[in-house]
């Protein structure tokens, strides 16, 4: 009987960060696809667009008109999930239905006036513009001391529920901490209270050794294809330093941040040669909640696409009923990625 092959036998691998489990079955991608195969639609945009409520100077979805913005802004969403004044109130009928209010404050933040560049398009320096953003809302909205976790994200692509193709991300802020968040925190912290260094350090130090999932690494960050990721070529983004929250980084830091975000995007451009679609985030600790010496900065990207720009990673049937499971494997994700120009392909055009 043959020994066991991470690389070709089926297996269970553990998320460090949420504690679940996830299947790999590595001799599934030698089998013949079938599956659903879409025409590539082009994505040829202007630099401004008339009826983009995104666009600088253009009326919004609601009664306002956007500024004739040079740099990145934030407005509160016109559309909301949260609401700053909700009432307070729950419910509970015989302890089955239980019901809690919800509040908070939704922000869109526009990354670029020009309607036709994606993140990996900007340049270094407009990335970086970005992040001062992000770092100024953090610390404008933590000042209500209401607010639990801010979550920083964006979904980039139609097929991730994007309403807008002009470059955006969003900031949700709530007075709860939500789920994936609460389970990253408990990980976390019985990491930290048993070892007494944060567990992504840790683990930061195992895969630089490694090296088999390092896609890229600067002075201050390295992107991962994680050791159990779910989507096909899904990243996280982790910073050398243990720091908590994105306000702790410094300048130079935070330049090489901008130059990570802007390196790995512009692969998943690269790698089937479109506009490639994903949903990406920051965590960090959560605010007004004392101390959270336990938490380490990261970001998550999740990508659908698997085969081809035409063929997606569908979560059905075992994924929803039973178990996270995936064929190819995090360590051919990274080599592929690795191999893939760090130049985004518009630019040979």
């Amino acid at each position: 009987m043959d020994s066991f092959n991470i690389s070709e036998h089926t297996h269970t691998r553990k998320n460090l960060l949420t504690g679940e489990w996830i299947l790999v079955s590595p001799h599934r991608t030698k089998r013949p696809w079938q599956g659903k195969v879409e025409d590539l639609q082009q994505n040829i945009r202007p630099e401004y667009d008339e009826f983009c409520y995104l666009c600088p100077g253009n009326k919004r979805a609601g009664d306002q008109t956007n500024p004739k913005y040079h740099d990145p802004f934030t407005f509160v969403n016109d559309f909301a999930s949260l609401i700053k004044d909700a009432p307070d109130g729950n419910m509970n009928v015989d302890d089955m239905l239980l019901a809690e209010s919800s509040s908070g404050i939704c922000k869109v933040v526009v990354f670029s006036p020009n309607h036709k560049l994606t993140l990996p398009e900007l340049k270094v320096f407009e990335i970086e513009k970005i992040i001062e953003l992000w770092c100024e809302e953090i610390i404008d909205i933590s000042k209500d001391k209401t607010i639990k976790y801010i979550q920083i994200f964006e979904n980039k692509g139609e097929i991730m529920g994007c309403s807008n193709p002009h470059p955006h991300g969003q900031i949700w802020a709530q007075n709860s901490i939500p789920l994936e968040v609460a389970k990253e925190s408990k990980q976390q912290k019985l990491y930290y209270e048993k070892h007494g260094e944060s567990l992504l350090s840790a683990y930061l130090n195992v895969e630089l050794k490694q090296k088999d999932r390092v896609v890229y690494e600067n002075n201050s960050f390295v992107v991962i294809v994680p050791f159990w990721a779910i989507w096909p070529y899904e990243t996280i983004l982790i910073s050398k330093r243990h720091v908590t929250n994105l306000v702790e980084f410094n300048t130079s830091e935070r330049r090489d941040l901008a130059i990570a975000i802007k390196e790995i995007t512009t692969r998943y451009d690269n790698l089937f040669q479109i506009s490639f679609p994903y949903s990406s985030g920051i965590h960090q600790a959560p605010v007004n909640e004392g101390n959270c010496a336990e938490w380490h900065w990261h970001m998550h990207f999740y990508p659908p696409l698997l085969r081809s720009a035409t063929v997606k990673k569908f979560m059905v049937g075992y994924e929803l009923l039973a178990n996270p499971q995936r064929d190819i494997t995090p360590e051919m994700a990274a080599e592929t990625l690795k191999k893939v120009s760090s130049i985004h392909y518009k630019e040979h055009v």
